[in-house]
């Protein structure tokens, strides 16, 4: 049996990039680097001083996670000396970080990471992942990084793809020409091909939602849900409720097996929790190439926003296609509005 390892599927496909000339090949290649020494330190997170909190709050006022600021750093260490990567932007960082050695200003590409996704699971040993996103930078080359080359929509992607340490450590991305899934193999240290041309199918059985925020959804999620439990023998209902709290882990399910992933706005999130730059582009990115479909549950298409700031959060409808169209039909037919949140 041959095996591909990552890197040797990424320079067997480096004739899609004629523009990229290797460049996006060794970026490609630091990354899958970066989530190897961050899944090492995942894995033994348990015997050292690494669990729980430092005692700061990042930019979004939630406390983080020593394993949060450690992935943090790692991934700005390696896109740093890859030498193609001008900037970073990060979930746990208010501002962009700007690589300013001569060599990175050279750099034709920034990224936007979020290194530790569904790091409140992390001291509970539940599955965690890392979400990054590619972009041709549209400043000058040979100059430093601006805001401009990370708030681009997300159609102006050139790969995206995430990390996720579970029972076996995956890496899964595109650029564009499909989706493939890499396994880490532990004993010769390489992710392997494992997953390829992934394709999510048109319908599942499993939702994945916060149940426990109901009483704050817009009507239009909550008819969609009493809708996904009721019983239809012809349509495969009742579906299944599958919530992990990792965004990484629970679309990871929905692009093997078919299901929705639904954050909405709600009386405590009106502009929706998750973050368009960080995670909902690069997901949104994977999902369409892997024939899915990510809406703002409004039937706008994530990937056509175009980002307002750094840190700008949407609701997000995920999924199956046919499962993403039934949700927003509910949204359109009851409505998107959520509910003042003192009549809670």
């Amino acid at each position: 049996m041959t095996v591909t390892t990552l890197n040797e599927y990424i320079i067997e496909r480096q004739a899609d990039f004629p523009y990229a000339k290797g460049e996006l090949t060794r970026l490609l290649t630091h990354i899958g680097v970066a989530a190897k020494v961050i899944n090492r330190e995942v894995n033994k997170a348990g015997l050292v001083d690494i669990l729980g909190e430092i005692g700061t709050d990042n930019v979004h006022g939630e406390e983080q996670k020593k394993l949060d600021v450690y992935a943090d750093q790692k991934f700005i260490n390696s896109l740093r000396a890859s030498g193609e990567c001008c900037g970073l932007a990060s979930e746990e960082n208010q501002n962009i970080v700007i690589f300013d050695e001569d060599l990175a200003k050279q750099g034709k590409y920034v990224v936007t990471v979020d290194p530790l996704d569904g790091s409140s699971n992390i001291d509970v040993n539940v599955s965690i992942g890392s979400i990054f996103s590619i972009f041709r930078r549209v400043t000058p080359v040979g100059h430093n990084a601006g805001i401009e080359d990370f708030i681009q929509e997300g159609t102006k992607q050139v790969a995206a793809g995430y990390i996720i340490y579970g029972s076996s450590t995956m890496m899964v991305y595109t650029t564009g020409k499909g989706v493939n899934g890499f396994t880490l193999d532990p004993s010769i240290g390489e992710f392997c091909l494992s997953h390829p041309n992934i394709q999510m199918p048109a319908s599942g059985n499993i939702y994945s939602i916060n149940e426990g925020n109901y009483l704050k959804f817009p009507e239009g999620v909550k008819k969609y849900l009493k809708y996904c439990q009721e019983i239809d023998a012809p349509t495969g209902r009742p579906y299944t409720s599958r919530y992990i709290g990792s965004l990484v882990s629970d679309f990871h399910r929905s692009l093997l097996k078919g299901g929705i992933f639904i954050y909405p706005r709600s009386a405590a999130y009106p502009k929706g929790k998750l973050r368009l730059i960080y995670e909902c582009n690069p997901i949104a990115m994977l999902t369409e190439q892997a024939g899915g479909k990510a809406t703002d549950g409004k039937k706008n298409r994530i990937l056509d926003f175009k980002p307002k700031d750094l840190h700008q959060r949407v609701p997000f409808f995920v999924g199956s296609r046919n499962m993403v169209a039934k949700a927003e039909e509910f949204m359109e037919k009851f409505g998107h509005e959520e509910p003042n949140i003192e009549e809670i």
